[in-house]
């Protein structure tokens, strides 16, 4: 699946309002748009392979962080007895 940052952010936006989290949003639509198949093919015109093996690693290992930092957030932010009712 290929899709800019602007086609990804409906997308986004309806998985939010089902439900999904934000964190979770986030990744995909990070995700959808640096480790596309078209991205990878351009990449490898310009860069030699074990570079690009190099950057989708490095990529999926920042966005699993970012997912995970922001689901760890919205769950502190959501449990914790001084916010509660509060968002």
């Amino acid at each position: 699946m290929y899709a800019d940052i602007f086609g990804t952010l409906p997308i986004a936006e309806a998985l939010v309002l089902k439900g999904v989290g934000l964190g979770t949003a986030l990744s995909f639509m990070m995700a959808v748009t640096a480790l596309s198949l078209p991205s990878m093919i351009m990449l490898k015109k310009v860069v030699k392979i074990k570079l690009l093996v190099i950057f989708a690693g490095l990529v999926t290992l920042g966005i699993l962080i970012i997912g995970y930092s922001f689901k760890s957030i919205n769950y502190k932010i959501h449990n914790d007895p001084l916010t509660l009712g509060r968002y």
